[in-house]
């Protein structure tokens, strides 16, 4: 395996190894080359703060934790050579107009189910418990009352002792499956067909639902500034590693375009 270098110094392979585990990947090809790409730009990035002069000056991150000689560097060299412009009032009004939906309160759902457990890969077991949930909503269209009792007697979830109700749940409380029914559903309203989800395949009912509001931009603006000047240093941090890496001598790594990912 060729030896990964830059400029005189070269990446142990044990370090690529160890860098390996922080790395998602389809393969394990993947995640090396992903780990040895990030060891080579916080190495590209380590030697400008050493040429430039910089000196270790740690910084205590809380918890008792201290900041790294080398970590500082980075932080030291990144706040002084990459500068970022600040969003103003307009680009936050641009992006809160543009995206709106992303700036509404949850919805809030009131809803009881009745759960008949079937693993995901056991495809018997789901045919068995579709067939149980199909059973259950005939017997609750003729007779509604029957709800509770339904689910005390069959559901596997513990939410039976309380006849099925899940009590206030918001987005993201519950499987995506079940909110994309409520969605759809009349409060008081019986889905008609069985919800299935990664537990099993359950029976719902809508009980009531208040759709999420639209928040003021005044009381999104100091968020949405945040995130457009995050993705704004992002950008200009991977350009400047971009510029470095065009000046360096790297050899055993293609590096990757300008969203390459820097190591914390």
């Amino acid at each position: 395996m060729t030896a990964i270098r830059v400029n005189d110094a070269e990446i142990p392979e044990q370090a690529i190894a160890q860098e390996t585990q922080n790395h998602a990947g389809q393969s394990m090809f993947q995640a090396r080359e992903a780990a040895a790409q990030a060891l080579v730009i916080r190495e590209l990035l380590l030697q400008e703060a050493r040429n430039l002069g910089y000196a270790p000056d740690p910084q205590v991150l809380g918890e008792g934790k201290r900041e790294t000689d080398e970590d500082s560097l980075i932080r030291q060299l990144l706040a002084d050579q990459v500068e970022t412009p600040t969003a103003d009032e307009a680009a936050c009004r641009r992006y809160y107009e543009n995206n709106k939906k992303r700036f509404q309160s949850p919805s809030v759902y009131e809803a009881a189910h009745i759960l008949f457990p079937a693993p995901p890969d056991d495809e018997a077991a789901r045919a068995a418990a579709r067939e149980k949930a199909q059973a259950a909503i005939a017997t609750l269209q003729e007779h509604p009352n029957a709800f509770a009792e339904l689910a005390y007697e069959r559901s596997a979830c513990p939410s039976a002792n309380e006849g099925g109700r899940l009590g206030q749940v918001t987005r993201g409380q519950t499987a995506p499956e079940l909110e994309s029914f409520m969605d759809q559903l009349a409060p008081g309203q019986l889905c008609p067909v069985p919800v299935e989800t990664r537990y099993g395949v359950h029976v719902l009912r809508l009980d009531a639902r208040e759709d999420g509001r639209q928040l003021p931009f005044e009381a999104v603006h100091a968020r949405i500034a945040d995130y457009l000047q995050q993705q704004s240093w992002n950008r200009a941090v991977a350009q400047y590693i971009s510029i470095l890496a065009g000046k360096a001598r790297i050899e055993g790594l293609q590096m990757a375009a300008a969203n390459s990912p820097l190591v914390q």
